[in-house]
C-alpha cells in the first residue's frame, strides 16, 4: 500500500497547478476584478535556494488601459509601506510577506475596484542574497493584466481548475476501488489456500487414522 501511493505522489502533483516544491509557489495572479468590489493583485517571487539569507524591497507601477507610460503607486520595505500615488490613497494593503524582510510574496489588495483600475500593473522585486563573502543583488518582475468588469464571470483558469478538481478526485476513486479489488482478491485467495491446507491435513489425518485402525486389526487376528 505504501509503495502504490508513493507512486501515486507525482501523479498528483502534476494534476494540480501548484507545483510541489516547498513552502513558496509561483502562482500567477487573477486578472478580472468586479467594481465596487475588493480585488488581489497577486506578485510572487520565490527564492531559489532557502538557505541563502536575503532582503529584498518592492515597488508596483500601474499604466492604465490605452496610455504608454507607467507610475509609480506603491513601495513596501523594511519601514512598511508607502502609497506614491494620489489615485490609489487610502486604497491599498499589504497582502504579501509578513514579519519578515526576506519578501518572496509581494501581493496587495485594491479596496473599492474602479474600471479606471483597468490597466497593467508591474511589480519589481529588489532582491539582495547574501553569502559568506559577498552580496549579489538581483531584479525580478511580474507583470499583470487587470480587467475590471461590472459582473464576475468563470474564467478559463477557474474552469480548468474545477476539472483537474474533479478528474483527480475520480483518479483517486478509481485507484481505491482497485486496490480494494486486489487486496480482496488476495484476502480470496489466502483463504482458498488456507482451506485447501486444512482440507489436505483433515485428509491426512483421517488416512493415518484408517491406517492405525487396520494394523490394530491385523495384529489382533
Amino acid at each position: 500500500m505504501a509503495s502504490s501511493l508513493l507512486l501515486l505522489l507525482p501523479l498528483l502533483c502534476s494534476l494540480f497547478v501548484y507545483r510541489c516544491d516547498g513552502a513558496c509557489a509561483e502562482v500567477d495572479s487573477d486578472t478580472e476584478a468586479v467594481a465596487g468590489k475588493g480585488f488581489k493583485l497577486g506578485c510572487i517571487s520565490c527564492k531559489r535556494r532557502s538557505e541563502v539569507e536575503g532582503a529584498a524591497t518592492v515597488d508596483w507601477y500601474f499604466r492604465p488601459r490605452g496610455e504608454v507610460d507607467f507610475f509609480h503607486i506603491y513601495s513596501y520595505n523594511e519601514d512598511g509601506p508607502t502609497i506614491e500615488n494620489d489615485h490609489f490613497m487610502d486604497r491599498v494593503d499589504w497582502n504579501g510577506s509578513k514579519r519578515s524582510n526576506d519578501i518572496q510574496d509581494a501581493s496587495i489588495y485594491l479596496l473599492n475596484v474602479t474600471f479606471n483600475d483597468s490597466g497593467t500593473y508591474s511589480c519589481f522585486f529588489n532582491r539582495i542574497l547574501t553569502y559568506e563573502n559577498y552580496e549579489y543583488s538581483t531584479v525580478v518582475s511580474k507583470v499583470v493584466h487587470l480587467n475590471v468588469v461590472a459582473k464576475a464571470t468563470r474564467g478559463t483558469a477557474s474552469i480548468v481548475s474545477e476539472v483537474m478538481m474533479y478528474v483527480s478526485i475520480i483518479g483517486l476513486q478509481l485507484w481505491l476501488l482497485i486496490e480494494m479489488i486486489y487486496c480482496y482478491r488476495k484476502i480470496a485467495a489466502a483463504g482458498e489456500e488456507a482451506l485447501r491446507e486444512a482440507a489436505n491435513a483433515e485428509y491426512l489425518a483421517i488416512a493415518s487414522e484408517s491406517k492405525d485402525n487396520c494394523a490394530g486389526v491385523q495384529v489382533g487376528e
